[in-house]
């Protein structure tokens, strides 16, 4: 079984870089720079999309021949301000050069040509509340099915507060079977706040044939192939990850665990 933790390669550059290939699967692929003041990235985006976040910072971002200009004014992930978000399409490139000491996440998935390099944040990004008591966090939806924003990806942050729970009940995304479940591969970029600290994630299937809990610290990346996904953070540190979703439908359909079901259907 492909390891689902991936460690940053780094504290500078590009220090995440999740393909299909090196995933194990078909559609979404994940980076993510750390880049110091003065500092120029580019890619060219061939068949994929991608959507890119300002996690924090502030850069000069330019993409298929069009200027957006300096973006970005959340200088730490935890103030929970929307982020600055802009889309590039597949068959074009983009550059970006950092003016202050930034972090930039670039989310992709296969592109299709239906929607044009456009700025999509932080107007149209609204923080939402989810869930209650034990339960609760905080959404930015950046790019889900709401908004058409995209040809394929679905992108959202969530902001989790200490000794909470989040993507919980636990709940899946793995079959192609559309109203009732869409199959969506997924990746949880991870943040947290003291940064010292660490979240626990478990991946598995009603069947058992994937089982994993991993302890998730700063800057790691889980991946999500299939089953289901709870995330559970320590008291005394507070949450943050970024989520990239994509597959055959530009849908979010998800049904809970049928053992852990009775939780929502209590709270809902």
């Amino acid at each position: 079984m492909i390891d689902l933790l991936r460690k940053p390669t780094g504290t500078t550059g590009k220090v995440h870089d999740i393909s299909p290939e090196n995933a194990n699967w078909k559609y979404v692929g994940f980076s993510l720079y750390r880049l110091a003041a003065g500092e120029t990235v580019g890619e060219a985006t061939g068949e994929t999309e991608a959507i890119l976040v300002l996690v924090e910072g502030k850069a000069n971002i330019s993409a298929a021949g069009k200027s957006f200009g300096e973006m970005g004014d959340r200088m730490n992930v935890f103030e929970r301000t929307p982020p600055h978000c802009a889309y590039v399409p597949n068959g074009a490139e983009w550059q970006a050069t950092a003016t202050t000491d930034c972090t930039l996440a670039v989310c992709s998935a296969p592109g299709k040509g239906g929607h044009d390099a456009q700025i999509i944040g932080p107007a149209g990004i609204k923080l939402e509340q989810r869930g209650i008591g034990a339960n609760t966090r905080f959404i930015n939806n950046i790019a889900m099915e709401n908004r058409d924003v995209a040809d394929s990806l679905l992108v959202t942050e969530v902001f989790t507060p200490n000794g909470n729970w989040s993507s919980y009940p636990p709940h899946r995304h793995d079959e192609d079977n559309f109203p009732e479940m869409t199959y969506l591969e997924e990746t949880y970029y991870h943040r947290l706040n003291p940064e010292q600290g660490y979240i626990h994630q478990r991946v598995f299937t009603e069947d058992g044939s994937l089982d994993q809990t991993m302890s998730a610290s700063n800057h790691d990346v889980v991946l999500v192939p299939k089953g289901h996904h709870p995330c559970g953070v320590p008291y005394g540190y507070d949450s943050y990850y970024l989520n990239v979703m994509a597959g055959p439908l530009r849908n979010w359909r998800f049904q809970n665990h049928p053992e852990h079901d009775w939780i929502y259907k209590r709270d809902a």
